[in-house]
């Protein structure tokens, strides 16, 4: 069996200085990634604001004659239910 190594204890606990918040990276990190998101959603404003859809009267989208819900079910239907040639 062998004997363990001995462990300096004084080594494995270095003094802790304090680091300005503006020296942490994970910190930058964090408000940049929320900063890209923000500046994005202004972008997406103003594009959504300056090139917005216009406007269709009713008038020009009402069809001319009513149209049937139903019918593409209906020859759907009527086409499955045929005998093959």
């Amino acid at each position: 069996m062998q004997t363990p190594l001995p462990i300096d204890r004084g080594s494995l606990l270095l003094p802790v200085t304090p680091v300005p918040w503006w020296r942490v990276g994970v910190m930058w990190l964090v408000v940049g990634g929320l900063g890209v998101v923000v500046i994005a959603s202004f972008m997406l404003l103003a594009t959504a604001l300056r090139h917005a859809d216009t406007v269709v009267p009713y008038a020009v989208v009402r069809p001319a004659a009513p149209i049937t819900p139903s019918a593409p079910a209906m020859q759907a239907r009527n086409h499955a239910a045929t005998p093959a040639p």
